[in-house]
């Protein structure tokens, strides 16, 4: 058997990361909260990499990283500590200052709800973001290379750099949803097929096909049905870097009306088509 890699968290994220590492030969120590997995906490300091898939959630009062810092506690010093978490930018060395007897390192994951785990095995990118530039570093996100499914593209960044990485796709995605939700209105009005519209709009390689349908439905199977960016991903993550956007730059008014109608024009869509209000709520509180 290959070397023993620890998992802490067991969510979607994390379990599907351990089968995939368990699927290619390799030991896998599985720790989190629930049973039977919770046993694992000593278990997990026998690892010499780590990977941390836990909740990150931003809520009513902000983005809140305390389950991520108190998951890294866990881990022993001297850990290759990898934070699959989704992260604001500059979290990762905030991180790594708290523990500096740990390599914290960050690769953001990829993976889409229904179909994980033929994305946690067939990875299209695999991204290591460096808290610093060493060669301490450098070889530790070689090493954590080394252990991940090949992908066609690899890339060893600034953990900034890696954590915005996530975020940006995430905000363009949301917007492209919003996008196409005021086209598909627009298309109503007029007696056009949103259908046809968005199948040819699609077909452009500068769009693509993704994230065009009215109905979340469509976007990814199972989700519920109903109008706006939703799901776990979309509503935190675009709401955290938005008002990381107004902390960095207040003076950009413009900027930050951009974000806020484009904020404001998800929730309308969300509580109108009555979708994701649960996420919603979480996000945002009453």
């Amino acid at each position: 058997m290959k070397q023993t890699i620890g998992f802490i968290g067991h969510g979607w994220i994390g379990k599907n990361y351990a089968d995939d590492f368990e699927n290619r030969g390799y030991g896998a120590v599985r720790y989190a909260l629930e049973e039977p997995y919770r046993g694992n906490k000593e278990k997990i300091k026998e690892c010499s990499i780590v990977f941390v898939a836990v909740p990150t959630p931003t809520t009513a009062k902000g983005f809140d990283d305390s389950i991520l810092r108190s998951a890294v506690g866990n881990t022993a010093p001297g850990t290759v500590v990898v934070l699959k978490s989704t992260m604001v930018p500059g979290t990762t060395r905030s991180v790594q200052q708290q523990y500096p007897d740990r390599t914290v390192l960050v690769s953001p994951e990829f993976l889409v709800e229904s179909h994980a785990a033929y994305d946690a095995a067939h990875p299209a990118r695999n991204i290591i973001g460096l808290p610093e530039e060493s060669q301490k570093y450098r070889d530790a996100a070689e090493q954590v290379l080394a252990v991940l499914p090949k992908a066609p593209f690899e890339s060893i960044c600034t953990s900034d750099e890696a954590e915005l990485i996530k975020y940006a796709g995430n905000m363009f995605l949301f917007t492209k949803v919003i996008f196409a939700n005021v086209m598909y209105d627009i298309a109503q009005t007029l007696g056009a097929d949103w259908e046809k519209v968005s199948m040819v709009l699609g077909v452009d390689p500068r769009i693509g096909p993704s994230h065009l349908k009215v109905n979340a439905a469509s976007n990814h199977p199972g989700a519920p049905v109903g109008r706006g960016a939703g799901g776990h991903c979309f509503i935190k993550d675009f709401k955290a870097l938005r008002e990381l956007y107004e902390k960095l730059s207040p003076a950009d008014a413009s900027g930050v009306a951009v974000l806020k109608a484009l904020e404001q024009k998800n929730i309308e869509l969300l509580t109108k088509s009555g979708k994701d209000l649960d996420l919603l709520k979480g996000v945002y509180g009453k």
